[in-house]
């Protein structure tokens, strides 16, 4: 059993006028949906900041480790910035962590947002930062092609209002297996999840969790490696109810077995909702932003169910 913790620490809402700091933890990106998330970002009344260091290239990453470390905290610690936001995903965020500093993140109290590659950022925040993070849109792919490519509902309510979000929007989502649970929404990409155990930044959720998965382009069979994997490490002992996103890409090709098949295989006996659909992260629409280490109520008991933020993820001060 994981040892008790706190429950993380609200961030500080954002304003109309407040400075973003836009990062890149992980791979480099193109600059015309880097400009085009920019105008996306100020015409949601927010200040884009940034510096060179943002299009820093190496091979695979976004610079040296070092130079993407110090650029996320310098945004942490500066006071023009508000939020900090990565750009991309891809690969590289892992080798951030031990060159960051969790005391500083938690007095700075700002909402880092991110999802894919940025789910070690985002886990490490929660855990070691005590700190609520925000499982949402990045520049590219998402602010990028405005209204197509994230909800703004759902971003400007969890992140501007020091009031539970309440129900969330989630049309095309699915029961599969009836239930009710309440508890701390923890999780992210499930690949990154996976790939964290057994180090000093593993994927360590809290007991009663409502643990949200999110993965793209994954056949069955490694989803049902991925989901043994945490079976057997004890994480999902752990949980009330695991959430799915859509899992796009994730069926394999030509039909059978589907994605929803290795889900019921690999979890078969576990005792909660399970329900998947729920469009965050990677998702072919608008992506909703989920708050880390809030409470929130999944309602399963219909085969349309209900996902409800019942807790603010910020304050007002």
């Amino acid at each position: 059993m994981t040892a008790r913790r706190p429950r993380p620490a609200r961030a500080r809402a954002l304003r109309p006028g407040d400075g973003v700091a836009l990062v890149a933890p992980a791979s480099p990106f193109a600059r015309e949906d880097f400009d085009a998330g920019l105008e996306e970002l100020a015409a949601l009344g927010f200040v884009p900041v940034y510096d060179e260091r943002v299009f820093a290239r190496r091979g695979y990453v976004a610079g040296e480790a070092s130079l993407r470390a110090a650029s996320f905290m310098d945004a942490i610690a500066s006071p023009s910035v508000a939020a900090v936001m990565a750009v991309r995903g891809g690969f590289g965020s892992v080798q951030l962590l031990p060159r960051l500093d969790a005391g500083a993140v938690a007095r700075a109290r700002k909402p880092v947002i991110g999802y894919s590659d940025i789910t070690s950022l985002l886990t490490w925040i929660v855990q070691a930062a005590g700190l609520v993070a925000f499982h949402g849109p990045m520049i590219d792919r998402r602010l990028a092609r405005g209204p197509d490519g994230y909800d703004r509902a759902s971003f400007l309510g969890v992140l501007t209002s020091a009031a539970p979000y309440g129900l969330l929007a989630t049309p095309g989502a699915e029961t599969l297996q009836s239930g009710e649970a309440r508890g701390p929404l923890t999780g992210g990409t499930l690949s990154q999840l996976v790939a964290s155990l057994a180090t000093p930044y593993a994927f360590d959720p809290p007991e009663g969790c409502i643990v949200f998965l999110d993965e793209v382009g994954e056949r069955p069979y490694r989803l049902d490696r991925m989901l043994t994997q945490l079976r057997l490490s004890g994480v999902l002992s752990r949980a009330r109810a695991i959430v799915f996103n859509e899992l796009p890409g994730c069926d394999e090709p030509g039909g059978p077995p589907l994605a929803v098949d290795a889900i019921r295989g690999a979890l078969e006996g576990f005792d909660g909702p399970i329900v998947r659909g729920v469009a965050s992260g990677h998702t072919p629409g608008p992506a909703i932003t989920l708050p880390l280490g809030v409470e929130v109520v999944v309602d399963a008991r219909a085969s349309e169910p209900r996902l409800i933020i019942d807790e603010a993820a910020v304050a007002a001060d």
